[in-house]
């Protein structure tokens, strides 16, 4: 199985380049968000659409077996291997011409995550795992931080419309009590990547899909970093909380915010 993956994985990588080829002709001049607002803070582009519907029919006509998952369509295709998709992750990002997007591909294995891949087409950054082999950006090996002091550290934490406002409050004012710098980015997935490459030292989300998650999950295994068992909890059906911290300040982040760590 171990050639499967990464025979699917280095065909990926060529549609995954592709896809981003094509966000890049879509994309909305910096500027008011152009796309459907859906609720708030969450917004649809065509591109969306456009990017996932060319991924799945590359992915379809390459290995027609695979299962096929994307947070537009959903679930259109079964097999024992999956791909699952977030086209735009960073919508919001993207619909106001802002850098920070990404697409993410993540391969699954039953419900193992096997392989990933984030692209971010306007940051120059690729980011790549497959398990057992490593993590990479642009082809060089990453790691989770060596930070272990919280009061030089740096959390991220997104935001959701699904979370109610006193709990992400609640949240950011205990990371701001660990001494942490918090911020907040708008894509998960870049988020995560950079906890695995060691830009940051955590990202908590309270709640999150398994498409925001498919490709990173990989990333920061292969990186060293710690991950709440956020398949374990939900994720494979539903939004659930994620929290991913490097090692030397994980059990005091996941205390202070409260999500238990794998």
């Amino acid at each position: 199985m171990t050639q499967a993956i990464l025979t699917r994985f280095e065909a990926a990588r060529s549609v995954v380049r592709d896809a981003a080829d094509l966000a890049m002709k879509m994309r909305p001049a910096p500027g008011g968000p152009k796309g459907t607002q859906k609720s708030a803070q969450d917004w649809l582009t065509e591109t969306d659409g456009a990017v996932e519907a060319f991924i799945s029919e590359r992915i379809g006509m390459l290995f027609p077996e695979d299962g096929f998952q994307g947070e537009e369509e959903g679930r259109t295709r079964t097999g024992s291997l999956r791909w699952v998709v977030d086209p735009i992750d960073g919508t919001s990002n993207y619909a106001r011409g802002r850098n920070r997007w990404c697409i993410s591909l993540g391969l699954m294995d039953g419900d193992t995550p096997v392989a990933g891949i984030i692209e971010a087409p306007m940051l120059g950054e690729t980011y790549t795992a497959v398990r057992g082999h490593g993590a990479f950006l642009n082809g060089q090996r990453i790691h989770a931080s060596p930070v272990t002091d919280t009061t030089s550290s740096l959390i991220e934490m997104g935001w959701s419309n699904r979370v109610p406002p006193g709990v992400f409050q609640q949240k950011i004012d205990a990371i701001l009590n660990l001494g942490a710098m918090p911020r907040s980015g708008g894509s998960g997935a870049i988020a995560l990547a950079e906890v695995a490459c060691g830009r940051q030292d955590g990202y908590l989300e309270i709640c999150i899909n398994l498409w925001d998650v498919a490709a990173a999950l990989v990333l920061l295994d292969e990186a060293g970093a710690r991950v709440s068992p956020f398949l374990r909890d939900g994720g494979l059906t539903g939004g659930v909380c994620i929290l991913a911290a490097a090692p030397g300040i994980a059990d005091a982040l996941s205390d202070a915010v409260g999500v238990s760590l794998k």
